[in-house]
């Protein structure tokens, strides 16, 4: 489908400079009110170094955007700081948008949000717009002709994304080549169809025909024939964000409500012609996975697959079955590293906690949590549903480690892994679905969790261990699924960095920022001026985007751009 463009505004100067005034006037005005103000006016562009272009800023999945000049502490002032548009969408967003300043429109340039939603669609939006929300700055369709959303009632009967799943896993932006990658999921007369499309991100328009996604691997579980797998996208739900390394694009699997037979798969495409360079499987022999059949499957709560700088790639997987540990190839539950090797990635090194049959059979999935790569220490930190805080060396996982009664009383140890830290259960209650953040400032680093039924809670690292006892929380207390912070600052000038969260709470969605210092200190919230700044919705696993001073927040019919009010 042509991608609509959009015509420039034209709009001269007096009638935006009444409409800013009267929106700065305008505190406490509801949300119809703002939008009945046309103020639009046109934005510089914004340094490079603000571009958000993969899921949580980066590879490592830090989540923090040291390139943020506009917003400090002292900006958020609700009186000055707030929701500046809405713009309503076709699908809910649970990929996070990405920012583009200096995108090319009609001969102008634009700082840009990218927003892909469940109905299938792609848009770029200008940021710098207030008040009525504009059109896009183009918009484009990945239905083909007499496609639909795949619906999650009647194709695959699955409501962890409901009423319909397009595109789920974040987009990645190649800056080289101006190309937006994307996977889109759609429901084609009687098939469930995958396909990764290159889009150039000035236009939405295709920069080489989409690939359909289609694999096989060797393998003796279950669904296999003659001793080869094949993708079945029946039961492959592609939720992580995209993850672009070496050239190549890679695109992760997980299943339909744990429906078997699924896998984790992980399919890699060349970014300059989409042509398929990587399969790999992460459970494809018949082997012992407790009360389940299958699984391994690779979601994360929608975090991107994790890279370090040497081209390693990391991921946690789901329940599934395992036998690492005796030479075999099935690796549920647990941290791999994995490397580019020919046309797959081999498996370098792993680790699997000494209770993994217990959290496989308790549907304790160490995957529901994401490889954090810390800053500058050699080390990988990450939480599951079980709540332990896991800290390795990425010199060396640890392997897994076999005890009596795992599931028994030895459950509650934490001296049995080979690793660098193990803490207790529940540590972080409730679990922690998605990644956490880390942050050093004032001499001292720190990492945010905010799990289920739980509050956002700080804690610091010493020496490469985490201190257990948070050192503060927050005061609203996070239905599911918790939240997934992501921290802006100005280098590490004092007063500049701020922690922002999108959480589900008891009166509903919010959005909220922090002093990272001590998170217990409110900077803004969404619900200090609710007819201004209320989030009408939400969907699971939102991560906020801060870039050149906006927040991008998808719910289930807008994006909502915050900044800082005309």
């Amino acid at each position: 489908m042509t991608p609509r463009t959009r015509s420039s505004r034209g709009a001269g100067s007096a009638p935006r400079f009444a409409a800013a005034i009267t929106i700065l006037l305008c505190g406490a005005c509801s949300s119809a009110s703002l939008a009945a103000q046309d103020a639009a006016p046109a934005g510089r562009p914004a340094p490079a170094d603000t571009a958000v272009l993969t899921q949580k800023n980066e590879p490592t999945r830090t989540g923090w955007n040291a390139h943020e000049t506009v917003l400090n502490q002292s900006t958020l002032d609700p009186a000055h700081f707030g929701r500046r548009t809405s713009y309503p969408v076709d699908g809910a967003i649970y990929a996070q948008p990405l920012f583009v300043p200096g995108l090319t429109v009609d001969g102008g340039t634009h700082n840009a949000a990218i927003v892909a939603t469940e109905h299938d669609s792609v848009y770029a939006f200008d940021t710098d717009a207030t008040g009525q929300a504009h059109a896009p700055l183009w918009r484009r369709s990945l239905l083909p002709q007499g496609a639909r959303p795949v619906s999650a009632e009647h194709d695959v009967t699955c409501a962890a994304i409901s009423p319909e799943v397009g595109v789920t896993g974040t987009p990645v932006i190649d800056p080289a080549t101006r190309t937006l990658y994307v996977v889109a999921t759609t429901r084609e007369d009687k098939d469930i169809v995958y396909r990764v499309y290159a889009l150039d991100l000035d236009t939405g328009r295709d920069r080489v025909a989409p690939a359909l996604i289609e694999a096989a691997a060797p393998g003796t579980a279950t669904d296999a024939t003659d001793g080869r797998l094949t993708f079945t996208p029946r039961f492959e739900q592609q939720r992580m964000g995209l993850l672009l390394l070496g050239g190549v694009v890679y695109v992760s699997f997980a299943s339909y409500c744990d429906e078997d037979p699924s896998h984790g798969w992980i399919l890699g495409y060349r970014a300059s012609d989409l042509g398929r360079a990587i399969v790999y499987i992460d459970s494809p022999d018949a082997g012992s996975s407790g009360k389940r059949a299958g699984g391994g499957g690779l979601w994360e709560s929608q975090t991107g697959l994790t890279a370090d700088a040497a081209g390693s790639i990391y991921v946690v997987t789901g329940n599934g079955p395992f036998d690492l540990d005796t030479g075999g190839a099935n690796g549920g539950n647990s941290l791999l590293r994995l490397v580019p090797d020919g046309g797959t990635l081999r498996l370098a090194d792993y680790f699997a906690p000494f209770d993994q049959a217990c959290l496989n059979d308790h549907d304790q999935d160490l995957g529901s949590g994401a490889p954090l790569l810390l800053p500058g220490a050699g080390e990988l930190l990450f939480v599951g549903k079980d709540g332990r805080f896991y800290v390795t060396s990425t010199a060396r996982l640890g392997g897994h480690q076999v005890v009596d009664q795992p599931c028994g009383a030895a459950r509650s140890r934490t001296d049995v892994d080979l690793i660098t830290q193990e803490s207790p259960n529940q540590t972080v209650q409730g679990g922690v679905w998605g990644s956490e953040t880390a942050w050093t400032g004032g001499g001292h680093t720190y990492v945010y969790t905010a799990g289920v039924a739980d509050h956002l809670a700080a804690w610091e690292l010493v020496g490469g261990r985490v201190v257990l006892s948070a050192t503060a929380q927050a005061p609203e207390e996070l239905a599911y699924p918790g939240g997934i912070p992501v921290l802006s600052s100005d280098g590490d000038r004092p007063g500049t960095a701020i922690l922002w969260l999108v959480g589900q709470e008891s009166g509903g969605p919010a959005l909220r920022a922090y002093d990272p210092a001590d998170v217990s200190r409110e900077l803004y919230g969404s619900e200090q001026r609710p007819a201004r700044d209320r989030l009408g919705s939400y969907t699971n696993f939102t991560v906020p985007t801060v870039a050149a001073g906006r927040v991008l927040v998808g719910t289930k019919q807008t994006l909502d751009v915050f900044g800082p009010l005309p």
